[in-house]
């Protein structure tokens, strides 16, 4: 090795060294349960960015292939549809002033098996992409929300004038010098943040406007400003048209309908911008175009949503026990062709109107059927291998049949399933049953 090779040797692997040093310091790191990367900006200045990027924290994968990992050699990746992802964001403030943000996602998809009954939705793991790319987002809002430098303003033309002039001799007097002339450089308030002084005239207005007597006067420019200010920060932290899931495992389905096809399943909490509602079904914006709905019974409404479309009169309105009487128990083969429950022994209840019952409601309908289901679990739990799940049968000319499983129950009565989940799990024999609550068949 010639002298000059080792001399290069040597001045290019210290470089080479802290290039590799800067740029771990300057990434993410994958933990576990997520990935991690620090920021210099506080911890309310991020939360803030994370608000502003809401859309960008869920929503569908065109493709699982490059996003997930899928969880066994026997379950490709190709067999999984409809992928979608969700975000779970933690922000703790740093020892040095900054702030830590922690990302780890969730992908769900449907699996499609080819025994029909291993199939259904299935957590599948992230390959990290998905968070780096939020992390990327977050800098790069980060970057776009910082403040911008205040302009300096320029000089007056007496400042100018006073500059070019030649400096007085050391043994000048001080009062004889020319003053020098400075223009301040003027800052804007941060969002929320407030003088001290200008703290202090507005509490001293409040207290002058609120003693009894006082004649309420215009604040003048500031204060309008200072109101709208904190108007926009009021309805920017509390939106009025989003709504709230109640339950884990409540399906977002593609329509209006008990039997459409899910989408994925909402955890508790998770909160969604309402588009319209009627009595049943409330529709919601997922993200970007992407639209769904959800059974209005698992939903949170805003306070401005009645409970109803209209105000019936309580007294009016008949309850499900009033309108129907169960007329006849039994256990026998499933009356049906359903794939989960074809050729099985199941509890049979029959249900008939009463005589002075007029027609009923489906939504009444449903009660019922739930609080017969309610009411017959235990039976049913006593006896898993004779009974493998219930079948309710309206006696009427416009009757029908709906059927469930006995997993199914159990997952409902756990409160893994809400009731709208119930109902999308269970048989509607003819689909038509119910059209006013959406039903449309289930195969």
């Amino acid at each position: 090795m010639t002298r000059r090779t080792r001399h290069f040797r040597g001045a290019v692997w210290p470089m080479l060294l802290c290039a590799g040093i800067s740029c771990c310091a300057s990434g993410s790191y994958a933990q576990a349960g997520g990935y991690e990367r620090t920021f210099s900006q506080s911890k309310a200045a991020v939360e803030k960015a994370l608000k502003e990027m809401q859309s960008a924290t869920a929503g569908r994968l065109p493709v699982l292939e490059g996003f997930a990992t899928a969880t066994s050699a026997d379950h490709p990746l190709d067999r999984y549809r409809r992928g979608y992802y969700q975000c779970k964001i933690q922000v703790t403030a740093a020892p040095s002033g900054g702030s830590i943000v922690r990302v780890s996602v969730e992908v769900t998809a449907w699996y499609s098996d080819p025994e029909s009954a291993k199939s259904g939705y299935q957590l599948l793991s992230s390959n990290g992409r998905l968070e780096q790319d939020l992390l990327d987002q977050l800098s790069d809002q980060l970057a776009a929300n910082a403040p911008q430098p205040a302009p300096v303003p320029r000089p007056s033309p007496a400042a100018t004038t006073a500059a070019k002039q030649p400096k007085a001799p050391a043994s000048t007097s001080a009062a004889s010098r020319e003053p020098t002339i400075s223009a301040p450089v003027p800052r804007l308030p941060e969002v929320g943040t407030y003088s001290s002084s200008l703290s202090q005239g507005l509490s001293a207005e409040a207290e002058s406007s609120s003693k009894p007597g006082a004649k309420k006067t215009d604040g003048g420019p500031l204060q309008n400003e200072v109101d709208s200010l904190e108007e926009i920060l009021k309805n920017q932290g509390h939106p009025k048209n989003l709504v709230a899931v109640k339950k884990s495992g409540t399906p977002v389905v593609s329509s209006a309908s008990l039997t459409a096809k899910t989408l994925f399943l909402a955890t508790a909490h998770d909160e969604f911008e309402m588009l319209d509602f009627n009595r049943d079904w409330v529709h919601v914006r997922i993200s970007g175009l992407s639209r769904g709905w959800i059974w209005r019974n698992s939903l949170e409404m805003p306070d401005s949503v009645p409970d109803s479309d209209a105000a019936p009169d309580p007294k009016a309105m008949p309850t499900a026990a009033e309108l129907f009487h169960i007329s006849r128990e039994e256990v026998a083969l499933f009356p049906g062709d359903w794939g989960p429950l074809r050729g099985k022994n199941v509890k049979i209840v029959s249900v008939e109107k009463n005589d002075d019952a007029k027609d009923s409601d489906p939504q009444l309908r449903l009660e019922f059927v739930k609080s017969v289901m309610d009411r017959n679990y235990g039976e049913l739990a006593q006896r898993p291998q004779e009974l493998a799940g219930i079948v309710v049968i309206f006696d009427a000319a416009d009757g029908g049949m709906i059927a469930a499983t006995f997993p199914t129950l159990q997952q409902w009565k756990a409160g893994k399933l809400s009731d709208a989940a119930l109902w999308h799990q269970c048989f509607f024999d003819p689909p038509e049953t119910f059209p006013q609550s959406g039903a449309s068949g289930t195969e």
